[in-house]
């Protein structure tokens, strides 16, 4: 098993979840965040004057799959979230050792 975690501009939320649905995919965590990359936050004007906003909103998607839907997860994550414009955002895929659903006691890939 794979947990793939996505950051994502949020306006590209419901485009991610909806190419994940078309996949098979039942269920992600989403969490608001905060965070920049090579972008370094941005510079606004307030009232004349010029301040950086270190920090821009972000969504982190969060979900686990099967090996064998990994590849086709990421792919229409990334297909899903690019406009090709910097900030586009990260995609981090790292093992699950196991996986218990609290309601059931099922472990493994059932639980997913």
């Amino acid at each position: 098993m794979k947990k793939i975690e996505a950051v994502i501009k949020p306006f590209k939320l419901d485009e991610v979840k909806e190419a994940l649905q078309a996949i098979g995919l039942q269920g992600m965590t989403v969490i608001e965040a905060k965070g920049f990359g090579r972008q370094k936050g941005q510079t606004e004007l307030y009232r004349g004057a010029e301040y950086v906003v270190d920090f821009l909103p972000k969504i982190k998607i969060e979900v686990v799959v099967a090996d064998d839907q990994c590849a086709a997860a990421i792919e229409a994550i990334q297909v899903a979230a690019r406009t090709g414009r910097i900030g586009d955002g990260k995609i981090f895929v790292s093992d699950v050792l196991d996986v218990i659903r609290i309601r059931t006691g099922e472990t493994g890939p059932n639980a997913i």
